[in-house]
């Protein structure tokens, strides 16, 4: 998968430029950023797709020295799954 990275998203788009998979972290103060949304098209459910998108965040804002908040139902859930990654929450 080439996810493309911006400041507060990372994304996946089909071949046609739309928008199939997404994951959003706008930064809510000056050391912390909110995982506040995921979205994975349909057609793409079951394949890790959501999985590979928090990992790519999680490595995303670990590089930029920030913590995290979460708020998406779905990201919540992934780091009671995956408490090794535990030490990015604020």
């Amino acid at each position: 998968m080439k996810f493309i990275h911006e400041s507060d998203r990372i994304y996946l788009q089909d071949g046609e430029g739309k928008m199939i998979a997404e994951i959003t972290f706008p930064q809510i103060s000056d050391t912390v950023v909110e995982l506040d949304g995921t979205f994975v098209d349909p057609s793409l459910r079951g394949q890790g797709v959501a999985d590979a998108l928090v990992r790519e965040a999680i490595s995303d804002i670990k590089a930029k020295g920030l913590k995290a908040k979460a708020t998406c139902p779905y990201v919540i859930g992934w780091f009671e799954k995956h408490p090794e990654h535990a030490d990015i929450l604020d």
